[in-house]
């Protein structure tokens, strides 16, 4: 047979079955001639472990014989140099994609590993975020342009934008782990963070009052339930997280030991410790309550399930628009810090696994002392204006 020409493959007889014509320049490489009349260029080799290939080079029409005839030299070359052309092309197309990793990461990890909110909020990044952009492509095949690409799109939303980037991180370790992708190669190295402010916000004793009073005034006009000023009253004077007291079950609550012993929290297994205020609160809140939830919802042994609705009416009768649930928190935590406890201590009331995390409330501790300069500083400028001066009491 000689050298394959475009006047050869097109003028080919069809026959009833595919059959090869093969160049003699190029050895392995030929055109199958089918009865479709499609004529399909192919480049033929044994792997190194002895296996016969085809890897297919293209449709003629797309490319021409002379074309292919390079494409096959190119792998010819590899085959040379002990690589399978054709085994690596079957390996990636059947090699699992972004999709597949989600699915995976969300089955064997997250089910086994994290709490059903995590859960949640990582099947939302999922759906929301890393899906629409990055679904299709193979969990191999995602470089950190791709992800920085990603990363710089939301960035008017940076809080979540590193969530997701964190989430991502994390799948890619798996993937590492898995064998989908090599070791050391995960994308999201070195793409940088967009900054976060922390947001730290304390209501004060005035803003407190405030509060207190509308929570009387909304659930007496029948604005809000009885339950829902409850759980708020609970939130200010335990520290808890919302979801820790939306849960709460009454066996939980150890009157005679003045604690809550909370079998699962974000941090695992906890205590929470009570003041005579907050079990004089649970006290009454037993008379009233009598399904299994100290904070019962509307519907016959659930609990509350959503505050936030409630809340903005709340607040917002109370002039404190800019307050979160979770400020309440924030503002158990200044009182700690007010009353000269410790931040260990705080954390342990908080339940904090981390010091890392306590360590946000560390500026407050010198609101003290700060005011104690003022008022020194006040009365000294005072004494050398030769001007009556405040009492002051040390």
């Amino acid at each position: 047979m000689p050298r394959l020409t475009k006047k050869m493959v097109e003028t080919a007889e069809i026959k009833t079955r595919d059959y090869f014509l093969w160049d003699t320049d190029q050895k392995g490489f030929g055109v199958r001639i089918r009865p479709s009349g499609n004529r399909i260029y192919f480049f033929k080799y044994r792997s190194a472990d002895g296996r016969q290939r085809k890897y297919r080079i293209g449709q003629h029409g797309n490319i021409t014989v002379d074309e292919a005839r390079k494409v096959a030299k190119r792998i010819a070359l590899d085959v040379a140099n002990g690589d399978d052309p054709a085994a690596q092309r079957t390996s990636s197309r059947t090699a699992p994609t972004m999709r597949d990793l989600c699915e995976r990461y969300l089955q064997e990890h997250a089910e086994t590993h994290k709490k059903a909110s995590s859960i949640r909020n990582d099947r939302a990044q999922i759906k929301n975020w890393i899906l629409p952009t990055l679904g299709h492509h193979k969990a191999a095949g995602v470089n950190r342009e791709d992800v920085s690409r990603l990363h710089h799109s939301m960035n008017e939303a940076p809080y979540q934008a590193n969530r997701v980037l964190a989430l991502l991180s994390k799948m890619f370790n798996l993937a590492e782990l898995w064998g989908w992708r090599t070791d050391g190669s995960n994308p999201c190295r070195h793409v940088k963070r967009f900054k976060e402010d922390k947001r730290s916000r304390y209501l004060s004793p005035e803003e407190l009052s405030r509060l207190s009073a509308a929570l009387t005034e909304t659930e007496r006009e029948g604005v809000v339930s009885h339950s829902v000023t409850t759980a708020i009253r609970l939130l200010i004077l335990t520290g808890c997280r919302l979801n820790e007291i939306l849960t709460l079950e009454w066996e939980w609550v150890d009157f005679e030991n003045q604690c809550l012993l909370l079998p699962d929290s974000k941090t695992g297994a906890k205590t929470v410790h009570l003041g005579t205020a907050v079990l004089a609160l649970l006290s009454q809140q037993a008379q009233r309550s009598t399904g299994p939830f100290v904070i019962p919802g509307q519907k016959l042994g659930s609990h509350l399930i959503n505050l936030q609705k409630p809340w903005r009416l709340i607040r917002k009768r109370a002039g404190l628009d800019d307050v979160r649930l979770h400020d309440l928190r924030h503002t158990f935590a200044s009182f700690g810090v007010s009353a000269n406890l410790s931040l260990p201590m705080i954390g342990g009331l908080l339940g904090h696994k981390e010091v890392s995390t306590t360590q946000r409330y560390a500026h407050l501790a010198s609101d003290p002392q700060k005011a104690a300069a003022e008022q020194i500083s006040r009365s000294l400028a005072a004494a050398l204006d030769d001007q009556p001066a405040d009492v002051i009491v040390i």
